[in-house]
Order: C-alpha cells, then structure tokens, then sequence
C-alpha cells in the first residue's frame, strides 16, 4: 500500500508540525506503507520524506521540472520528474492508495480537495484523510459541515473526507482499508 501525504513545503510557525510530519513518515515506514508525495527536501514535505527514508520505508516523489530546476527536489528519494502540476497530480494519484493532508497551505488544499473532487465523481475510490493533529484543520472541517448543512454537499459526499486527530488514528484507518497494494 501507498499512501499520497499532502502536506506544506515550509516548516510553519510552530515546532509541532515538523514533529507531526516526522513522527506520521516513520508511522508509514514502520506499518510498511510506502510514501507518494510532492518530492520536496524542504518544509513538513521534507520532514516526511526524511522520516521514512529513516526507517526504511518506500519514498516516491513526483516533482515538476520547473521546481527541480529551482533546487527543492529531493535527491534521497525514488524521484520522479514530470512536466506540470497536472502531470504530477495526476501520477500521484495513480501511485496511491490512500490520500492524507498534513498541515499545509492552499497547495496542500488544492490537492486534497481535487482528490476529493475525484473520489465523488466516480474517477477514483480511495480514502481521503485530513490528520487533524492539534486541532489544525477544524476550520475547515467547520467549513465542510457547514456546506453541507447548506445542501451544498449531500451526506454521502461529506463521508468522503474523514478526520482522525492522532497520527495513530490514521495509520488504524489505513490499515483497515483494502485497497491492492502497487
């Protein structure tokens, strides 16, 4: 199994999330779930990569060549370089099983949400996971709840993003799930 991790490629401003990102590669690694992930050395994106890496796990990194060329990419990890963000998206999403948002910014929430969008259109069946660690996507959940109550988005729709509050609750979930490992 692999598991795509949508996450900032900056530290943020506070210790946790690095520590977070840390402590949910080596949980990937150690419950032998591969990583899929944008292929940056910098930031919380680093931060998993370099925790896997540590104990011993699958890394593959998909990077446009446009951030290559700016020196962010990775050079410890299964890299691969492709074109756009369209092509990475997309390679990304055909390398996973499972689909997790660390913390992060509005890339992070692009990606998250286009994957969303995927599952509730029929084009791809995966789970799609916010890690909730310190309460750092409640806003959004909020937001989402909110939508829905609005009508905006139906019941079924909603249960396809979950949230888990703990690294731990997350790889539980992840070990649930049955999706054929690559």
């Amino acid at each position: 199994m692999r598991v795509c991790v949508y996450c900032g490629s900056s530290p943020g401003d506070d210790p946790r999330f690095a520590a977070h990102a840390r402590a949910f590669g080596t949980a990937l690694a150690r419950a032998g779930i591969g990583v899929v992930y944008g292929g940056g050395r910098i930031g919380l994106m680093g931060a998993v990569a370099d925790a896997a890496l540590d104990a011993g796990g699958e890394v593959i990194g998909v990077i446009p060549r446009f951030l290559e060329e700016r020196e962010v990419a990775h050079s410890g990890v299964d890299l691969r370089v492709v074109g756009s963000m369209h092509e990475r998206k997309a390679l990304m999403a055909e390398l996973a099983d499972a689909f997790v948002a660390l913390p992060g910014g509005f890339g992070t929430f692009e990606e998250f949400f286009e994957i969303v969008t995927w599952v509730q259109l029929g084009l791809a069946d995966a789970p799609c996971i916010l890690a909730n660690l310190d309460g750092y996507f409640d806003h959004l959940l909020a937001l989402i709840d909110s939508t829905h109550a609005k009508g905006f988005i139906s019941a079924r729709n909603r249960a396809i993003v979950e949230s888990f509050e703990t690294t731990a609750e997350v790889i539980a979930r992840l070990a649930r799930d049955d999706a054929p490992a690559h």
